[in-house]
This record gives C-alpha cells, structure tokens and sequence, in this order.
C-alpha cells in the first residue's frame, strides 16, 4: 500500500523544476544550425560556463548517495567512494590543453586520425555508449534509491524506481536532443547552483536532531558536531579506513586513484567538458579544474551529512539492509516534518545531479554514433538536417539503456566499480598514441582485443569449460580476515555456498588471483575483503600497457606523414579567433617540426613537450589545493572534540 510521504508544495517544486528544464531545451533548440552547434555548442563557451558543465557532468545523483552509503558503513573513510578523483584533478591542468588542441567533435575522431583506422573509431563508439549507459544507470539508480523513502515503495500502482526512472529519463531527454549541448550548459549553471545547494540543506537540521535526540539541555544545533563525536566512536572521523572491515584502506585509495587518473582522460564527455567547447585554452583549464574543485568541497558537505545520518539511523534496520538509501531516508526525517516544500527542493537538486550529467553523456554518444559509424560507414553525403535527427534519436536510446541498465542492476557500488575497469580497454590506446609515435594499428586493436577477453570473456568462458572448478576445494577457498559472514571468496565474484553438502563458487572466476596465489605465493587467506577487491585492480592497470608496447614494437609503424600532422596540431597553442587559429595552423601542417625544439627527449620517438611556466606552476598549485582539501576534511572531523 502506497503512503503519500510529500506534501502538494513538494510535488509542485518538482513540476516546475521539470518545466523550466524543458523550456531551457525549448529555447536553445532555435540557436542550433549545425553539428558543431549541437554537439559543441559552436566553441564559444568561456570561464564560467565551462566551471558549470565541468561541475555538473562530473557531479552526478549518485555522488551524494555513494558518500552517505560509504560513511554510512565506514565512517568519513566512506567518502573516497567520491573523493579518489581529487587528487586526479592536477592532472586536468595538463589535459585540457589536449582537448581543446585537438579540434576535433569526438575523441572518436581523434583515435580515428591517430590509428588512421575508422574501425577503431567505431569501437571507441561503442565503448562509450556501453559506458555511459552505466554510469547513466547508476545515477538514475541512485535517483530511484532517494525517491523510495520519500515516495513510497509505490507509485501509482507501481513501484516507485519503475515510474520515476522512465519520467525523469523523458524530461532530460527532452531537452537535451531539442537544444543539444547549449541546452545543457545552461541548464549545468542552473543545477550546478541546485547541487551546492544540496550540499548544505540537510546539515542545520541534522545538527539540530542530533541535539534533540542526544544533547543536553541548552545545546544549540552547532554543539551537534560535538554530540556527534559523543554518540559515535572515534574510528568513524578518520579519514583513511584503518580496520580490517573498511572499503577504502591506504592501499586502496592509493590504486583507485592510479586507476582513475589513467581511465577518466579517454572517456568520451572530456572533449566536451574537459576543453573541447571552450573559447581558449585557460578558460579550458581554469573551467575543468574550478568545476572538480568545487565538487570537492561540495563531497564535505555530503560526509557531513552522512555522519548525521550515522548519528540519528544507525540502528535502522532497512539502512543496515540497504546502505544505499541513507540519503533519501535523512531527507525524509530532517526536512519532511517541515512541510514547506523542502523535500521537494532536495529531490529536484538530486535530479539536478542526475541531469547535469545524463544530458552530457547522451549528447557525446550521439556524436560518436553520428560521427564515427553512420556518415563513415553508412551514409558519408548525410547532411546536417539528417545528422542532426539521428543525433537526437541515438541520445534518447542512450538513456533508455541506461534506465534498463538502472531498473535491471539496482547495486549502486558494484555499478561504481564497473564504470572504473570498463576505461582500461581504451587506457593505453589514448595514452601510448598520445606520447608514442610508435604505437600501432594493430598493437591497438591486440589491446582491446585482449582487454575484453580477459576482463570480461575469460573470467565467465573458464567456469562453462570446466565447470568443476566450482566445486574443487582449491578454488573455493575464502578469507579469514572478512566483514562477510563465513568470508569473501578468493576466486569467485560471487558467494561461497553449500550445494548439497559441497562448496560451490558463484559468478566469474577472477583467474588473475593465481597469479598473486601460484605465481607470488601470497596467502590469500589471510587478506581481508578490501585487500581481495584491490588486488584485481593492478592486473587491469599494467597488463594492457605492456601488451600495447610488446605488440607495437612488433608491428609495422603508422604513417609519418600522418602522425606529424596530429603531433603537429596537438603542440600548436588554439586561438580564440577561428581564422587566426586556422592560419596558424597551416603554418603547423607546412612545418610538421615547428616545435621540436621544446620536445623534453629530442630526436625518439616520445613526443613529451617541455612543461611551461604555466603548465608547472598550474599543476603545482592544483596539488596544493589537493591537500588544502584534505586538511579541511581534518578540520572538520575534529570540530567538537
């Protein structure tokens, strides 16, 4: 039985916040003439716009949800569920420049010309479709796991994930294929203003309830965090998990964050937030590393959250169940009772996450699609009018996978998890073609090739061939050191279970656990469950590196002519001027060793430019503000002791 848990007003906020949306896509469909018009919004964006489309499609549903769940189990450790990407941030100092240098509409297109193969492009396009059709369910499962304590387990006969989901799908379609990215960047400043808000609301009126609940008399609400402090042990204000129960020990972090400052840079959004629609290259820089920078402070907020919400809940039984529907079920208890539309306010901001996202996403693939597989290899005379239509039409199927992917998978963390390995079969393509001219064709596709047989074939075709591994004693062992009651399987994704009277394995064989078993002798035993988790990282890490340059040097090189036409235009500075930009450009492609003289090892096949002033300094500065960061977390966990 459904019980209405929001009052009208809450349902009005979200209807206008719905409309408003629309009407932005409504609005900036007028302004789109062409295919650089919709996908990149014609190049014109500067500082505080690409701030915004920075903030809002790095920031989505899910990193409030994920934040409340991790603390909800690990205390302030819980917030490298969302904090890892910090200290990727530095790194987009440098990157940026990339996408903006590379003038191009996808990175699909860049791939294209730096493999000379229009195949690999039709890869990469699948690639990022599968990508963002995760990441995209993981936000929208996230919206589905808010909305349950708020709404009701049902919805108009229905369960409450199974009509929201598709209805919030529907409004960010709209107005994302009407005024494609134009739309989305105004509606990021919008939402990117909802989201800050988000970051604060629930934290006055959780430090009050606290108060309530557990202080003393004459306690105001900023004496919560002291209270805080009173009801929860002091493991919950570390910030770098400790026990052998936590997710995100040092080592954890550490490979999490190797992990994602290689994969993040190649996925497909980047050459659209990351630079590519900026007027100039230090708007691209300062928008991409102000926009994550702002995130950050705006994760604080949510840990503070989180911690309240451990605070006032922790012994509630369906959190304890679903850690996952922390956040919706803070939303509920501290802002319900007032009865002024906050609720509601918090579920637009939340949509607002989700929003600021999705439209990015839907509008990358349709470039992709449009870009690297139907005017290539289907129709190379399609016009405008036609690219545009199918544009449109792909993103929408986009995001409809993404609601399947969402409605059908409802485990947030174990999505999160996914959308870190999924990058790697593209990592040491981007890279490698990046630096080194001399990786190959046909060393890329090896990679790729090797990447999707050996995380995602390999580990499910071993257990159909021999399906006895399921049952021998030497691969249905378990850790001793576990949160998981009668231990986490070594070998096995899945549980441990009795099958009449016998273990047997459950899911896919992780095969890259003999190697630290048979071939490093580490007792595995005797790892606990984030040790095991972390251990399958490295394997996806380095393998394809080194298969990427084993099989390069055994293939035939790429074209010089071509490979000093991108490496060309890649060191030639963008001017903000088309004409201007495009003459030197032509200076470039008449002079392919125009700037060899700033190359860092002159005369190899490395193609690392000297650091700039303003390369070095940038970075630098991003690394303090990194650990500037951190200290205020510190500061944080200490208010009140």
């Amino acid at each position: 039985m459904q019980v209405l848990l929001m009052d009208i007003i809450d349902y009005i906020v979200l209807f206008v916040y719905f409309a408003g949306m629309a009407g932005i896509g409504v609005w900036a469909m007028r302004r789109v003439k062409g295919q650089e018009d919709f996908f990149m919004g014609g190049r014109r964006f500067g500082k505080l716009f690409q701030t915004f489309a920075a903030f809002g499609a790095g920031t989505g549903s899910a990193d409030p949800v994920n934040t409340a769940r991790g603390t909800f189990k690990n205390g302030m450790s819980g917030m490298w569920g969302v904090m890892y990407w910090l200290f990727v941030t530095p790194i987009y100092w440098i990157s940026a420049v990339w996408y903006r240098r590379m003038r191009c509409l996808t990175l699909g297109d860049w791939f294209v010309e730096r493999y000379e193969s229009k195949r690999l492009g039709v890869a990469y396009a699948i690639f990022g479709c599968f990508y963002y059709m995760v990441y995209g369910a993981m936000l929208f499962t996230a919206i589905g796991k808010v909305a349950i304590p708020l709404m009701g387990d049902t919805l108009w006969g229905m369960e409450t994930e199974y009509v929201l989901v598709p209805l919030v799908a529907v409004v960010v379609t709209l107005y994302g294929v009407l005024g494609g990215i134009a739309a989305a960047y105004w509606t990021d400043l919008i939402q990117g203003i909802c989201i800050i808000l988000l970051s604060v609301l629930l934290i006055p009126f959780g430090l009050q309830a606290v108060v309530d609940k557990f202080g003393k008399e004459g306690d105001s609400w900023t004496d919560g965090f002291r209270v805080m402090h009173e009801q929860l042990p002091a493991s919950n204000f570390t910030i770098i998990g400790g026990d052998a129960a936590s997710e995100f020990p040092l080592y954890a972090i550490v490979v999490i964050v190797i992990m994602n400052m290689i994969g993040i840079v190649l996925t497909p959004h980047f050459i659209v937030t990351g630079g590519g629609t900026a007027k100039n290259e230090y708007d691209a820089r300062i928008g991409l590393v102000t926009g994550n920078f702002i995130k950050r402070f705006c994760t604080i907020g949510w840990v503070i959250t989180a911690l309240i919400v451990l605070t006032l809940f922790s012994s509630q039984p369906d959190l304890i169940a679903d850690p996952d529907k922390a956040w919706g079920t803070a939303t509920k208890e501290l802002l319900g009772p007032m009865g002024i539309g906050l609720v509601g306010l918090m579920l637009a901001c939340l949509l607002a996450a989700l929003m600021s996202s999705v439209d990015c996403y839907m509008l990358v693939c349709s470039a992709l699609v449009v870009r690297n597989v139907y005017v290539p290899f289907v129709n190379p005379k399609a016009g405008e009018k036609e690219c545009l239509l199918l544009g449109r039409i792909t993103g929408a199927i986009v995001v409809l996978g993404a609601v399947i992917v969402s409605v059908t998978m409802m485990d947030m963390f174990k999505q999160l998890q996914l959308t870190w390995i999924v990058p790697m079969t593209f990592a040491a393509l981007f890279w490698m073609g990046m630096y080194w001219r001399r990786a190959t064709t046909k060393a890329a596709w090896i990679t790729v090739a090797f990447c999707l047989a050996t995380f995602f074939v390999i580990p499910r075709l071993i257990p159909a061939v021999s399906p006895g591994l399921r049952t021998d004693p030497a691969y249905t062992q378990v850790n001793q050191i576990t949160e998981t009651a009668g231990g986490t399987s070594i070998y096995w994704s899945g549980k441990i279970k009795e099958v009449d009277g016998a273990k047997q394995g459950e899911g896919t064989f992780r095969f890259d656990m003999l190697i630290y078993d048979k071939l490093l002798g580490m007792d595995l035993t005797k790892v606990s469950d984030a040790a095991l988790k972390t251990l399958e990282f490295p394997f996806k890490i380095i393998a394809p590196f080194l298969v990427m340059i084993v099989a390069s040097l055994l293939t035939k090189p790429n074209s010089k002519k071509s490979l000093d036409r991108l490496y060309v235009r890649m060191k030639t500075p963008v001017d903000s001027d088309p004409e201007k930009d495009e003459a030197e450009l032509e200076k470039s492609y008449a002079n392919p060793d125009r700037f060899d003289h700033n190359k860092l090892f002159p005369k190899t096949q490395w193609e690392v430019q000297r650091p700039t002033k303003l390369d070095f300094f940038g970075f630098i500065t991003c690394f303090a503000i990194c650990f500037a960061i951190i200290g205020l977390v510190l500061f944080v966990a200490q208010i009140g002791t």
